[in-house]
């Protein structure tokens, strides 16, 4: 029987040879063990980004009273969070190009698991801030990084999975709001085991990353030159330059010049002031109306819990419309009525109030997604990230402290209240800005 191959002309023969010669290798996409892993520790992460913070907000009036707070100090304590994110958040893309994003949030994991291990500890107001700082800078760390694992991992699924982990986020918030009182109870009454307990969450939430840590791609990030993900940052970077016009990721580092940057930092800024606010205080608001203490606990989780199907609803959403402008005023919306019925009938309608404020802090999620669109490639939304995150965090720290100020001063909380509303004017303004759609790159 004769060669097919002799079958064919050598014109033909000659084609196919320079077709297999041409055609470039397929990139070896990361092993599937591994982006499972990603999933779960995105997830089990997301869970520990706030329960420090919610479960001290349930408690925070019988830790002020143990530790012999004035408002104003604990104003200051529920300012530390931002404080710290600002701070540390800035640090991430340097540590995530020496080491890569996972080993960095498994750090920020341990950190997270430390710090709450040492608050109960604490015999002062000091010790206490200080704990609570450790277990911030490792929440800092990994917000930022949490869009960059997803860009760099998921990069056809920025909205899915976006919206994944910010579900998981905002059940671990409304849980520990919610459950932190009847924990504490249920474990002697003492506000110390009622806030340790929440490091047993922190320790699961180190294991998945462990085993990434031997994976060389795994560990690679978006800013790194090796592995697969490098790869696909520098291939990213090439189709941005074509498309753009010459955008580079070295554009990137220019951040500072892009309008729309600055328009996501500062309305990263204002969500992160409602949100901290609402946190904090919206428990001790509650209580002061004559709401028993464990049902204001619960009022708070109703709020954090409305973020679990929104948060994934509405990344899925955003990545579906060229300009999410609509979405941030529909936000906006739901948070002006939510404070202005806090002002007017705050046990009346606290449960409205409740959930009214819970949409609107889905600006959270919503934030996330478009700092992964307004960028073309891993290494820009590494920046991206850093710069709105970091500079809306410091944006959001006079907020907290500011409220504690005023309701110190002036008796109630009907000015306090009255600039938590007025704030959500400004959101909408700048959200519709950043929510264009544009790519930094093209700005820079």
């Amino acid at each position: 029987m004769p060669d097919d191959r002799q079958t064919l002309d050598p014109a033909t023969e000659q084609s196919r040879r320079v077709t297999r010669a041409a055609t470039p290798p397929a990139p070896a996409g990361p092993a599937r063990w591994v982006t499972r892993l990603v999933v779960v520790g995105l997830v089990l992460s997301a869970l520990n980004l706030r329960p420090a913070i919610t479960s001290l907000g349930a408690l925070l009036e019988e830790v002020s009273g143990s530790l012999h707070m004035s408002g104003t100090v604990a104003g200051v304590l529920t300012s530390v969070p931002p404080l710290c994110f600002a701070v540390f958040g800035i640090a991430a893309p340097r540590l995530a190009r020496r080491f890569g994003p996972a080993a960095v949030v498994c750090a920020g994991m341990a950190a997270i698991l430390a710090g709450l291990l040492l608050r109960p500890f604490a015999g002062g107001t000091a010790g206490f801030l200080a704990a609570s700082a450790l277990a911030l800078m490792g929440i800092a760390v990994s917000n930022v990084l949490m869009p960059v694992l997803v860009k760099t991992y998921f990069p056809d699924r920025i909205g899915s999975m976006t919206g994944l982990y910010s579900m998981a986020l905002a059940l671990g918030t409304s849980v520990a709001a919610a459950a932190t009182v009847p924990l504490t109870d249920a474990l002697g009454g003492g506000w110390r085991l009622g806030l340790g307990v929440w490091a047993a969450l922190a320790a699961v939430a180190v294991l998945p990353w462990l085993p990434l840590l031997r994976s060389r791609a795994a560990a690679a990030g978006t800013t790194g030159t090796t592995g697969t993900a490098g790869t696909a940052a520098r291939k990213g970077a090439g189709a941005g330059a074509r498309a753009g016009g010459g955008a580079a990721p070295a554009a990137a580092a220019k951040v500072l010049r892009s309008r729309t940057a600055w328009a996501l930092a500062v309305f990263f800024g204002l969500q992160a002031t409602g949100a901290y606010i609402t946190m904090g205080w919206m428990p001790q608001i509650f209580r002061d109306a004559g709401v028993p203490a464990s049902t204001a606990g619960v009022l708070l989780a109703v709020t954090m819990v409305m973020g679990v199907p929104l948060a994934f609803v509405i990344p899925g959403l955003a990545t579906r419309m060229r300009h999410q402008g609509p979405i941030v005023v529909a936000l906006g919306l739901c948070g002006l009525t939510g404070y202005t019925g806090l002002f007017l009938a705050p046990a009346g309608g606290a449960w409205i109030w409740a959930v009214l404020l819970g949409v609107s802090n889905c600006s959270f999620p919503l934030a996330l997604t478009m700092i992964g669109m307004r960028s073309r490639t891993g290494a820009g939304v590494v920046k991206l990230s850093a710069f709105a995150q970091s500079v809306g965090y410091l944006i959001s720290i006079p907020g907290p402290l500011l409220v504690g100020v005023l309701y110190q001063h002036s008796g109630g909380w009907g000015v306090p209240i009255a600039l938590m509303g007025g704030l959500m004017i400004p959101q909408m303004i700048v959200g519709v800005l950043a929510g264009r759609d544009r790519v930094v790159e093209d700005e820079c």
